[in-house]
């Protein structure tokens, strides 16, 4: 019997197709999709992608979803870790394209409710992705959760600090 880690890394490891017009890949460019693909072939975490290329796994994993801007290094450094053709990179997300930071339309108008709804918005799908990798299939529980708010003082000036953390809850079979 294959436990829930060894079951995700043989799924990352097959040739894995994705359908690039179902949400969310339908608006992405279609880079995207070989982005996706290659990172599967290849058995790798976006943990490790971001290793590769110096950024953090959440940050990697919002730059797959067209989401960040990756600058003509990391495009390279991205290609190179890959094996996907850089040329097409380049063509594709390089210095003329700029990222789409959005999931959806609905906008809240409370100011801290909408600085919220903006973070799920621009890392959601990159969120949800890195708690798959580490958890398997589930959901962080906003029942069983508890949140933090901190005061940080930086030289940037201060900053809020705001940590969820939930109970994981896996998806039942039955």
């Amino acid at each position: 019997m294959f436990s829930c880690d060894r079951m995700i890394k043989l799924v990352m490891a097959s040739a894995l197709k994705l359908n690039s017009t179902s949400e969310p890949f339908s608006n992405l460019p279609s880079i995207c999709t070989a982005l996706f693909e290659a990172k599967a072939a290849k058995g790798l975490t976006f943990e490790q992608i971001g290793n590769a290329i110096g950024r953090n796994e959440v940050w990697v994993a919002s730059a797959f979803y067209a989401q960040a801007k990756l600058s003509k290094d990391e495009l390279n450094a991205l290609a190179q870790t890959l094996d996907i053709d850089q040329s097409s990179l380049n063509a594709e997300l390089g210095e003329h394209w700029f990222p789409r930071r959005s999931i959806g339309p609905a906008i809240p108008t409370d100011p801290v409710i909408y600085r919220l709804y903006e973070g799920v918005m621009v890392y959601g799908n990159s969120i949800k992705v890195v708690i798959h990798e580490k958890f398997g299939d589930g959901i962080m529980s906003m029942i069983d959760c508890e949140v933090d708010i901190q005061k940080k003082p930086t030289d940037k000036g201060e900053h809020v600090v705001l940590t969820f953390e939930g109970k994981y809850l896996p998806y039942k079979k039955w």
